[in-house]
């Protein structure tokens, strides 16, 4: 399955809305645009605003209020880190957020452990059959994450 494409930070923030108002969630935005306020993954020019190809660069941060916590870091190439419950998932995809937050705020995410290694792993499934997994870091689990455990 393809994902709605979402070409700017703005439509990104603009769909996590309406996921907010679907779940009736509180959200805050932080913006941040040009390449000097940006947390580009390669260095700006010094008092450099615009990309190398004459673009402005806008990132933007969003914390959604209710449980679990998740907040989402939008980048402007094309990827967002999204954190759940203290569970990082690096590098998904733009178009994917809005799909990865209903699978979180619908039930679908679940917990998997294991004895050898040892530890606990957040998967959120996606439409498409796509399934993004966060290490869940620490020796115990928050109680939202408690309660998604699967045997």
């Amino acid at each position: 399955m393809t994902h709605p494409s979402l070409p700017t930070t703005e439509s990104a923030v603009a769909a996590i809305r309406a996921v907010a108002a679907g779940y009736r969630l509180s959200m805050s935005v932080t913006d941040d645009i040009g390449a000097d306020q940006t947390s580009h993954r390669s260095s700006a020019a010094l008092f450099g605003v615009l990309d190398p190809d004459g673009s402005l660069p806008h990132e933007a941060f969003v914390e959604l209020g209710g449980s679990p916590a998740v907040s989402v870091r939008i980048f402007p190439e094309d990827d967002a880190k999204i954190t759940v419950d203290g569970v990082e998932f690096d590098d998904v995809p733009r178009d994917c957020v809005p799909a990865f937050l209903r699978s979180v705020y619908s039930g679908l995410a679940f917990v998997k452990g294991r004895f050898f290694p040892p530890g606990y792993w957040l998967s959120v499934p996606v439409p498409g059959d796509e399934t993004y997994r966060g290490s869940v870091g620490g020796p115990s689990l928050t109680p939202w994450l408690s309660g998604r455990v699967r045997a």
